[in-house]
Formats: C-alpha cells, sequence, structure tokens
C-alpha cells in the first residue's frame, strides 16, 4: 500500500483501539460497578440491555443519515461528540432511572460509529478486504489493555473510578473520530434496488437470523460472567486476565483470515464458530470452578467472537455493496448485537435470579446450537 494509505491504517486504527478500549472497561466492569451501587441482579440486566436496545434502534437511522447526505464521516464525528458528552451523566447519578436515561442517551450516539465506521474500512480497503481483521485487531489491543490495567486496578482502589476511565477512552474516541480518513462509495449494479429487496434474499434473513441467535446466546456472557466469576473466587485481575486472553487469542484469528479465507469460505467459518459456541457455554455452565476448563472457554472466544465477527461483517459486505454498505452494516449490527444482544441480556436476568447460573449459560449453549442449525440449512456455500 502506498504512505497515504499506512497513515490512513492508523488512523482507523487508532478509532478500533479507543471504542474497543471503551468496550475493554465496559463489559467487564460495569456490572460490578452497578452491584457496588446496590443494584440487584434484575436491575443490573435491565440496565445492561439498554445499550443493545440502542443498537437496535439507534444504527439504521444514523446509517440512512450517513447514506442519504453522503457524509459518513461526519455523522461518525457528530456521534462520536453526542456519545462522550452523555456519558458524562454517569457522574451525576447513581439512581436507578437517571442511570437509566444516561445509559440510553449514551448508547443512541455510541452505536451509530461503529456500522460506518466498519462500512468505511471495507471500502478503503477494497479488493484487500481480508485484511480486515489486522485493523480490526487494534481494537482488540486497546480492550486487552483495558481489561488487564483496570482488572488490576480494582484490586486495589474502589471500582468507582472505572467512571474517569470510561470518559478519557470516550475522549479519545472523539479524538480519532476526527482523522478517520474519506472514501469514496464505488457504484454497484444492485443500487437501483431498494435495500429491503437485498434484505429479504434468504440467505440474508437466514445470516441476521443466526447472528441474532449468536448475540443472544452471548448476552449471559456480557451481563453476569464477571459477576459469576467473582462469586466463584476469582479476583478482579483474575477475571481481567480471562477476559484478556480471550480477545488475545481474537487477534490471532484476525490475523489468521486472509489465510484461512483461502482454505473454507465464509460460512464454514460461521459454522465452526456456533459449534464453539456451544462447548463454550457447556463449559462456562459446569465447569467454573475449574481453571483449565474456564482458560480453554475464554481460547474459544477466538472463534465465537473473532472468527465470528470477521466472518459476519465480510458476509455483510457480500450482500449489501455500492450505497448500501452504510445501511447493511448498520442492519447487522441493529438486528445482530443490537436485538440479539438485548433480548440475551434481559433475559439472563430473571434466568439467573430464579434458575441460576449454570441452567443460564446451558441455555446460551441451546441457542448458539440452534443459530449453527440454521447457518448450515440455508448458508453452507456462501
Amino acid at each position: 500500500m502506498p504512505s497515504t494509505h499506512k497513515n490512513y491504517y492508523w488512523r482507523i486504527a487508532g478509532f478500533y483501539f479507543f471504542y474497543f478500549a471503551f468496550v475493554g472497561m465496559f463489559a467487564p466492569y460495569w456490572s460490578l460497578y452497578l452491584q457496588s451501587i446496590h443494584f440487584n441482579a434484575v436491575q443490573i440486566a435491565i440496565l445492561l440491555s439498554v445499550q443493545p436496545l440502542m443498537r437496535t434502534i439507534s444504527p439504521g437511522l444514523w446509517g440512512w443519515l450517513a447514506d442519504h447526505t453522503g457524509k459518513r464521516l461526519l455523522v461518525v464525528q457528530l456521534a462520536a461528540f453526542g456519545g462522550a458528552l452523555s456519558y458524562i451523566g454517569v457522574f451525576f447519578t447513581t439512581d436507578f432511572y437517571g442511570l437509566l436515561i444516561v445509559t440510553a442517551l449514551m448508547g443512541f450516539f455510541w452505536s451509530a460509529s461503529m456500522p460506518l465506521v466498519e462500512a468505511t474500512t471495507l471500502t478503503y480497503l477494497g479488493k484487500h478486504s481480508a485484511r480486515y481483521g489486522r485493523i480490526r485487531s487494534w481494537g482488540s489491543v486497546g480492550f486487552i489493555l483495558a481489561v488487564l490495567g483496570l482488572g488490576y486496578a480494582f484490586d486495589h482502589i474502589a471500582i468507582a473510578w472505572i467512571l474517569w476511565a470510561g470518559l478519557v477512552l470516550k475522549l479519545g474516541i472523539v479524538v480519532f473520530a476526527r482523522q478517520i480518513p474519506p472514501t469514496v462509495v464505488v457504484a454497484h449494479h444492485t443500487d437501483s434496488q431498494s435495500v429491503m429487496g437485498v434484505v429479504l434474499q434468504p440467505q440474508v434473513l437466514a445470516l441476521f437470523g443466526a447472528c441474532f441467535l449468536m448475540a443472544v446466546a452471548h448476552g449471559p456472557y456480557y451481563t453476569f460472567y464477571s459477576i459469576y466469576l467473582v462469586e466463584h473466587g476469582y479476583a478482579k485481575s483474575a477475571v481481567g486476565g480471562l477476559w484478556a486472553l480471550g480477545v488475545l487469542c481474537e487477534i490471532g484469528v484476525f490475523f489468521a483470515m486472509p489465510w484461512l479465507l483461502r482454505q473454507v469460505n465464509l460460512a464454514q467459518i460461521l459454522i465452526v464458530s456456533f459449534a464453539c459456541a456451544v462447548l463454550r457455554f457447556i463449559l462456562i455452565a459446569w465447569y467454573v470452578d475449574s481453571l483449565p476448563h474456564i482458560l480453554f472457554a475464554q481460547v474459544l472466544h477466538a472463534a465465537t467472537f473473532g472468527a465470528f465477527h470477521a466472518a459476519a461483517v465480510a458476509m455483510v459486505h457480500h450482500f449489501f455493496q455500492g450505497r448500501h454498505q452504510s445501511k447493511g452494516q448498520a442492519l447487522f449490527g441493529s438486528l445482530t448485537y443490537g436485538a440479539g444482544g438485548m433480548v440475551g441480556g434481559f433475559l439472563s436476568g430473571p434466568i439467573w435470579q430464579y434458575w441460576g447460573a449454570s441452567m443460564l449459560y446451558s441455555c446460551s449453549a441451546v441457542v448458539a446450537l440452534l443459530a449453527m442449525l440454521l447457518m448450515g440449512w440455508k448458508l453452507r456455500k456462501v
């Protein structure tokens, strides 16, 4: 690539770094913060389901705005600024309804950026889209540094310091949102077709359905996994280490994707990812007190998120071309990570409270199995 592309590479990589460093702060430790201010399991599940709810509603609106105006990067910058501004509200309330409102506002802006940046990255890479994982891996690096650093810190300082960590990371997102390079969307023969015409193709419906189920299966993981580990005697630094191990393995898969795609197709990668999710959640459900089993479950994150995400984003890019790129990635985010994460997170509270963690993660395994069967039925050859 030309040197200008290298400069652009680091601009995009910097955005991924800070965006997923914030996820590395939020996903493992926000539930512990909410528990520290005396919310119960159902309240925590509701508060953590607000972000996926906004990911269901928000990306479609922002994606339409980006495609309609042709100002994709301006929309990313506005969303980054709005997300940082709304986040400041966490310093002013510990009330359930107050945090519900703040989290909803933050989620509305937070959910806008990533589908648009994903579309920008794939447009920038063009025919070299197999290299997507190498840029996206910098998000994983940011996640690891946040999760390890904060995990160690929270063994020595109050969990309330998480608020300041989040603010620093939000400001980093704002800075790099202004550095992302402009890209030109290449015309495609499907431009004359409505986006719903693409969505209603049986293969696209099956893809979104399977990815929705995968997000449902992961809802309990992102909602209660840290609490689950702490309740079984793991130190917060150990919790951080386990989260980081999963993401470290994810980075390896991102770098291996160009080689992997020369061996198998996207659908086969997704089917294997779903199968690994079934095994992973069974291990979490029934072997939490066995460190070797839990370590192996975290290694499987390489497949259940790393390979899954890279293959799913690439498959969405395959189906949604030209002027539908932003809307396609936005719909993927809304219907899978948004709606699926919301359903999985919301249901996890009552199941955790009334039937226990083993039943909760067993349900995750069953849902991942359904995703695998749906993918194998409709999309084996894509």
